[in-house]
Parts: structure tokens; C-alpha cells; sequence
């Protein structure tokens, strides 16, 4: 960890806790005014206590007649408010945030945001525009819904099939996330994945949004522009997402009433059909993945985890909050990208950054490492990427070819 010097801390501001372990997060918050304490599980301890970083252990997998003493302990330790890092501490933080802000509210409103069926529900209820959504217990459910999707559609016989998505309840990104085209691809969902989420598939330009709210008002915007989904995201979007801007800022002003949120954080996605008609995908109430929050900080210069505490923060002030963030776009010295790498290949023995990657004077830096093992495991779904690659420029359509590049290129060889 950099030996940066620590800011003073402001007792009159706010006490937050961090849920879940981010060293991004910590090193952000060791440079300002606010105190905090990290939740996070026991494995963190050792090196909480070589860095002296204020920390309470929790299992937030435990689910048990004890889920109150995390509150009750931080409550006593005079914490104002928990911030969720992660998916899975979303919840926590609401039920937390139900004791130590005295609203019973916010332990649904978390449970609304972690659950994607009772989420689009709710979308459609303030009036949200969705696609064609239902749960499905077990394989033969599937079938029913891709037929009667496609029956809908008036597809014929032989015509191929409109894709299906199928997605974990309560899993982050693109954890779990399936495309089916057809009953044999259905045979291949594992019986521990269900229940899940099945959608129809949304033709458009999907894109993500991530908003800091304060007292229910919307701070800083932005829009983030994904080249593919799961490979690859830049900061500011184009010229050409970036005129839905006044469109997007209603639909997520209409979120923010629909949900009932008064402060936080909040990162939807959302697609745009070829007609200009918004559709909600779904929404965390976290800081988004694929370093989102490092590229916006390259691309700005605002450190957006502090962001994060700010709009968290009730004691924070209009004034403070409205002084810390830019101006969007018009202030982003550049255009900040990254890329995530999957090996293309069955075996692999070596990390090798293309000679065409290293030498673009786009090209920042990776965190990729050197492979564990050869064989590499058949990707289920979405799966996982093994790094990412970081650029950042000045021209976004220049960005946008250049990260589609990247998927033509061999990392591990």
C-alpha cells in the first residue's frame, strides 16, 4: 500500500464503514476528512493491523439469528451510515442503515435492489419501460418462456429463435448471465443455478449510468459507453450516447422517485432502441465493476470512492458535495478505457502483451498476472476475465475501435 500521507479527519463530518474489502477504497478514504472503519471478513485482519486501518470483522455470508450485533456494533462505535462495496453487502448495508438511521424502510429498498425480479416489478410499477420478464424454478420453465417469447414475436416454424436471457436473482455483472437460443442450450443451466431471471433479449445500445445522489437530487452523471458487453467500457461516452444525456437524466430522475432514494449511489443499465426509446435493464446500488470508478478518476481527476462517502454521508452539506464533483464531459481531460482479457486459447504456458497493444500511445498500463495453470477452464456464461488492460486518450472513437481490437488478440500464449 503507498505511504500516502493519511488526512486529518473532521469529527463534526460523518462516521462511515465500509462493506466488504476494497484497498482502493481504504487508500481513498486515508486521504480524507472523514472517519471510517472497514467490515469486511476475518481474512482482511492481518493486514488491517500492519496498516492500521480501523477495521470489524463479519462473515456477510452468516445469515443467522446474530445478523443484528453488526448493526448494534456499529452503532455503539457512533458510525453514521455503511457503504456497500460489493453486491453481496448491499442488503447488509440496508439493514444496517435501517437501524443506525432510524428508518425500517431502507431494509426493503435494499432487498428491492439486490432482487432482480422484485426489481423490474417495481420498475414497471413507477411506469418504467421493461422488457418481457418472468421467473422460471426449473428447466421446463425456460422452455415455456422461450417458446411463448418467440410465439409473441410470430416467429414461424424453422424461422430461428429470438434470444432469451437468463440470469442469477441476486449476482453481480455478468455473473451467471446466459444467452438461449434454443431448448438444447437450456439442458446445459446447472440445477444450483435456479430459480432465475428470464428476459426477453432487447435490441439496442446498451450502455450503464453512474449517479451519486444527494437528498433524492442527482450530483454528477455519467454515462458509461461499453464497446462489448463483458470485454470492454470507456469514460466519457461518445458525442453520439452522450446527446441522450437530458433523456437518461429523466429516466434515472424516475428511478430515484420509483425506488425512494434519498442519497447514495446508484449504477442502472439501460438499453436504446434504433428509435430512441430507453429501456431499463436493471440497477445496483454499488460501485460498478470493471474499475469504473479508476477510469473515471484518470479520466477527471475527482476520486469517486470520496464521492461515494459524500453522497452516503448525511451530515455532508449542498455546498460540499455540489464543490467536489466536475462538470461532466466538459471537464474530462480525456477519454479513460480498459479492457478485460480472456485467454482465447485451451493451453496456455506464458502472459505476452501484444508488441500492437504496448506500442499504442493509448496504452496505460495492465494488472494481468502470469497464468497459474495450462489448461484453461471452459468459460461458463459470461465467466470471469482474467485482467484488465488500461488506456486513455483523447478521441473516444478512437477508444471504441481500439478496445474492439483488443478482442482480436492473443494475451496468453
Amino acid at each position: 500500500m503507498p505511504q500516502l500521507e493519511p488526512v486529518a479527519k473532521n469529527s463534526d463530518k460523518g462516521y462511515v464503514a465500509l462493506l466488504g474489502w476494497s484497498l482502493n477504497a481504504v487508500e481513498a478514504l486515508d486521504r480524507f476528512d472523514r472517519r471510517y472503519v472497514v467490515v469486511a471478513p476475518d481474512w482482511a485482519e492481518k493486514y488491517c493491523v500492519e496498516h492500521d486501518i480501523p477495521y470489524v470483522p463479519w462473515n456477510f455470508e452468516r445469515l443467522n439469528d446474530r445478523s443484528m450485533e453488526i448493526s448494534e456494533t456499529l452503532q455503539e462505535m457512533g458510525v453514521d451510515v455503511a457503504i456497500p462495496l460489493f453486491e453481496e453487502t448491499v442488503e447488509w448495508a440496508g439493514a444496517i442503515n435501517s437501524v443506525l438511521l432510524d428508518n425500517p424502510r431502507l431494509l426493503g429498498q435494499s432487498m428491492l435492489l439486490r432482487d432482480k425480479a422484485l426489481m423490474k416489478r417495481r420498475a414497471q410499477l413507477g411506469g418504467i419501460r421493461v422488457g418481457i420478464f418472468e421467473e422460471a424454478h426449473d428447466r421446463d420453465d425456460v422452455v415455456r418462456f422461450l417458446k411463448r417469447v418467440n410465439q409473441t414475436l410470430l416467429k414461424l416454424d424453422g424461422d430461428p429463435n429470438d434470444p432469451i436471457h437468463v440470469k442469477a436473482f441476486d449476482k453481480a455483472g455478468c455473473l451467471g448471465h446466459r444467452v438461449i437460443r434454443t431448448p438444447d442450450e437450456i439442458d446445459q443451466i446447472p440445477d444450483d443455478e435456479f430459480p432465475v431471471l428470464m428476459e426477453s433479449h432487447l435490441d439496442g445500445w446498451e450502455f450503464a449510468v453512474e449517479a451519486w445522489i444527494h437528498n433524492g437530487k442527482i450530483k454528477f452523471l455519467n454515462i458509461s459507453e461499453y464497446v462489448t458487453l463483458g470485454y470492454s467500457v470507456f469514460v466519457p461516452a461518445t458525442p453520439e450516447l452522450e446527446r441522450y444525456r437530458a433523456q437518461i437524466t429523466e429516466q434515472i430522475e424516475k428511478l430515484i422517485k420509483t425506488f425512494d432514494i434519498e442519497f447514495g449511489f446508484v449504477h442502472p443499465e439501460y438499453f436504446v432502441t434504433s428509435d430512441g426509446e430507453m429501456y431499463f435493464g436493471e440497477v445496483a446500488y454499488r460501485p460498478p465493476g470493471f474499475k469504473v470508478f479508476e477510469l473515471l478518476e484518470r479520466a477527471y481527476g475527482f476520486n469517486a470512492y470520496q464521492g461515494l462517502v459524500l453522497a452516503f454521508d448525511p451530515k455532508t452539506t449542498e455546498e460540499e458535495i455540489d464543490a467536489f464533483f466536475p462538470r461532466e464531459v466538459v471537464d474530462a481531460t480525456g477519454v479513460a478505457g480498459c479492457f478485460g482479457v480472456y485467454p482465447r486459447r485451451r493451453v496456455v504456458n506464458e502472459l505476452q502483451i501484444p508488441e500492437q497493444t504496448e506500442d499504442d500511445d493509448y496504452y496505460d498500463s495492465h494488472d494481468l498476472s502470469a497464468p497459474l495453470e495450462e489448461t484453461v477452464t471452459k468459460r461458463t456464461a459470461f465467466g470471469t476475465h482474467w485482467g484488465l488492460l488500461y488506456f486513455f486518450g483523447e478521441d473516444p472513437y478512437r477508444m471504441r475501435e481500439l478496445l474492439k481490437q483488443q478482442e482480436e488478440l492473443d494475451f496468453y500464449v
